[in-house]
């Protein structure tokens, strides 16, 4: 038989010198304690009285123990950009993008928007600051209008994500009318006689080194002949340059249509043989194109003091000699790949070849992008496919030395 509720009042004096009062009893067979409050709003006899009433409840069933509120919520304000994007950014790598795209970002945040942005607050962004930063980007001549578009919807994401949080009502880099007007840029190629003029250049730069690498010349001439894209380029093994059948495994791509095999052209071959005989890290685990302590290098030193270099040699003997129409200013790593593809249409190749060799799946892609035919409408002088297996094999096996591959390696 359970124990008849019974209950107490207990008043106690608190360090401060108020009295303080509180019930302790017995409801559904365990031990309470309820605080009623101070004196002078409590008295003893007010806490008899509410004791009578509590045991009554507890007889009669209805006694519930009272709920405690809630925490109220500490009132935060929001935060800055720079503490905000720099979690942002953290979230994106969590959700898997590529390396490349987490360093994109990165470098979007750090080199331009957090020098216009990292202390103001994400509510205090306005509108005429985002059009402020765009302009102010637009006069520095440092990025094009599409380049400081794209600052722009990385700003916007970063945005977006603050108003799902709470942090911000809205989003004042979102909408065209926060965007720079842009113009289609031009897709620059290159004619066979243009490389030729680049590689002659390249081969010089080399010659010069101090540090006696000749890489410059068989890293473009791979750009050209065979179409990578610059990461592909620099993630390139020499066991994915398979000299006996005439292939470039692509293994590592920014696209799961990207991991291919790249037909070896003829102009590329003696290029790669005597780079191989000739360079550190030959072996097949080693970078076919890395930086002189054999680690991987960076698309930025390709740009700038490859291709850069390369182009600005060639134009100065152009200039002097003659021989080809200049190279076109600003001509990317990208647009050696767009010479390869636009050589291999006016050759006749077929889409789905052309497609299969660039790593696309869409053939719009292809035929948008580089079926512009050349002006000249010439092959090139030595282009065929593939060169038969036999053929490749026995280059690869002829033990033609390094010093003889690098004599043979043609320089014009």
């Amino acid at each position: 038989m359970p124990r008849p509720a019974t209950g107490q009042v207990i008043e106690r004096p608190t360090r401060s010198g108020v009295t303080s009062y509180a019930l302790r009893f017995r409801a559904g067979g365990q031990r309470q304690f309820l605080h009623l409050g101070y004196a002078p709003t409590w008295t003893r006899k007010r806490a008899e009285e509410e004791l009578l009433n509590v045991m009554a409840d507890v007889r009669r069933g209805t006694w519930r123990a009272p709920q405690k509120a809630p925490a109220p919520e500490l009132a935060t304000e929001p935060p800055t950009f720079h503490a905000f994007a720099s979690e942002w950014l953290a979230a994106r790598a969590l959700d898997g993008l590529k390396p490349r795209t987490i360093e994109h970002l990165r470098w979007t945040l750090t080199d331009h928007l957090l020098p216009h942005f990292a202390g103001v607050r994400v509510d205090r962004i306005t509108v005429e600051a985002v059009d402020r930063y765009a302009r102010a980007k637009a006069a520095e001549g440092r990025l094009s209008n599409g380049s400081v578009n794209k600052t722009l919807a990385t700003l916007c994401a970063v945005l977006e994500v603050a108003v799902e949080y709470g942090h911000a009502s809205s989003n004042p880099a979102k909408g065209r009318r926060r965007r720079l007007p842009t113009s289609r840029p031009e897709r620059l190629f290159l004619e066979p006689d243009q490389v030729e003029a680049l590689l002659v250049a390249a081969a010089e730069l080399d010659a010069e080194s101090r540090t006696r690498r000749r890489y410059r010349r068989p890293l473009l001439a791979t750009l050209a002949f065979a179409g990578l894209r610059v990461g592909e380029l620099l993630a390139l093994r020499w066991r994915d340059v398979d000299l006996a059948a005439g292939r470039i495994h692509v293994r590592a791509s920014k696209t799961d249509a990207g991991v291919r095999a790249v037909d070896l052209q003829l102009e590329l071959r003696d290029e790669l043989l005597a780079w191989k005989a000739e360079s550190r890290n030959a072996q097949a685990s080693d970078l076919v194109f890395p930086t002189s302590t054999g680690r991987p290098d960076n698309r930025n030193n390709v740009r700038r003091r490859v291709l850069v270099r390369a182009v600005e040699r060639a134009n100065a003997r152009i200039a002097d000699e003659g021989g080809c129409e200049p190279l076109p200013a600003g001509l990317s790593p990208h647009g050696l790949r767009r010479s390869f593809a636009s050589w291999l249409v006016a050759e006749g190749e077929d889409p789905a070849y052309v497609m299969q060799q660039l790593g696309h799946t869409d053939a719009t892609m292809t035929l948008g992008l580089y079926a512009k035919a050349l002006k000249s409408k010439r092959r090139r002088p030595h282009a065929r496919r593939a060169v038969d297996t036999s053929e490749w094999a026995s280059l690869a096996t002829s033990g033609v030395s390094g010093a003889t591959m690098a004599t043979a390696r043609p320089t014009a």
